[in-house]
């Protein structure tokens, strides 16, 4: 079985931080961009059976009732008898009873809500807005309607924003009682409003007890992978699959994949994607470099990599692949239970972790 993610590059509004692939809302793009979509999916799905759908972007909420029956009509193509999760990002302002009656019809059973704060100095900086009695409200009809799964985003880490400013963040994301949060330290990309204005970081130090704070707050919760915890039993199946360094398709503007060892990335270019020239960049993956995303992939979790597994997969010893001893030494790594992982204590220098391995 496979996955499946899908991008749809459309907005109302450009966030000041966004640098994934999308365009501000137009009718007539997004028509030509639908027809383009159920091209590349007839002309490279290969029948296989689906575990797991994602529709993200940009901001597939932003799309017409019409647009998305369209959408659907085209994700009808996939076999998905064996659909276990099937996510759906939405901003709140967007979300009507006409839209969840679309998805419940759909097969869609995870809402993927970006929020990322209700502190109004926060919001002012991203250009965003999010309202808390309009987020209470908003859910509460997502949960009338059968969509117990839900994920909100968090980010933190904002220019001006304090660790009081954090708690009381924190505080009311609880108060929705979400079944998954993600949490997103600000990133300023390259080609972002924040880029263009050459915005600076936060000190690292504050970086570092925010996250620590998120840990302690969200102690209750299954802290699974770097940036999100969930309930018991609602961790994200497609996430995992990314982080489990499986197979899955990308379809649409910008999407990234993994078929057949060779991982892809879609053109951001419209006029070419529209052209049937979907494939921008391709890495064709031999062993040793399928194993090197396994480790970079797997020790994102904090389960870290099955060790039995490792082997089965690729016929080979994790420890003899790579020099781990220096690092289990000064406890960079553990291992315990047929499992390797990086130190709780230290997963927030986990990049420097991952050089070191490879």
């Amino acid at each position: 079985m496979k996955s499946v993610y899908i991008h749809i590059p459309f907005c109302r509004n450009i966030c000041s931080y966004c640098d994934f692939c999308k365009f501000v809302y137009n009718e007539k793009w997004v028509g030509a961009y639908l027809t383009g979509l159920r091209n590349e999916i007839k002309d490279r799905y290969m029948d296989d059976s689906i575990r797991t759908i994602y529709i993200g972007g940009g901001t597939p909420s932003a799309l017409s009732i019409e647009e998305l029956r369209r959408l659907f009509k085209i994700i009808s193509i996939f076999k998905t008898d064996e659909l276990e999760e099937f996510t759906f990002e939405c901003n709140l302002s967007d979300i009507t009873k006409e839209l969840l009656v679309m998805l419940k019809y759909n097969k869609v059973n995870r809402l993927s809500i970006g929020i990322e704060s209700f502190n109004k100095k926060n919001l002012a900086f991203l250009e965003r807005t999010a309202d808390f009695k309009d987020a209470e409200e908003k859910i509460k009809l997502c949960r009338e309607y059968g969509f117990n799964n839900i994920n909100i985003d968090l980010m933190y880490a904002i220019p001006g924003e304090t660790l009081s400013d954090l708690k009381k963040d924190l505080t009311l994301f609880l108060k929705l009682n979400p079944t998954h949060i993600s949490t997103y330290s600000l990133i300023i990309e390259d080609h972002t409003k924040l880029a263009n204005a050459n915005t600076d970081y936060i000190r690292e130090e504050l970086d570092y007890e925010m996250f620590k704070t998120i840990e302690k707050r969200l102690s209750g919760a299954n802290h699974y992978e770097i940036s999100n915890f969930s309930i018991p039993g609602y961790e994200s199946k497609h996430n995992l699959v990314y982080w489990g360094n499986e197979e899955y398709y990308g379809f649409g503007l910008g999407a990234a994949g993994y078929i057949d060892d060779i991982r892809y990335q879609n053109t951001k270019n419209l006029k070419e994607y529209l052209l049937g020239n979907y494939v921008a960049e391709k890495e064709i993956l031999g062993k040793k470099e399928k194993m090197d995303y396994e480790i970079m992939l797997g020790l994102r979790k904090y389960a870290g990599i099955d060790i039995n597994k490792f082997k089965e997969k690729y016929g080979e010893d994790i420890e003899t692949v790579y020099n781990l001893k220096p690092l289990f030494k000064n406890k960079d790594l553990i291992k315990k239970k047929g499992h390797i992982f990086i130190n709780p204590e230290k997963m927030y220098v986990m990049n420097e972790i991952l050089i070191k391995i490879i």
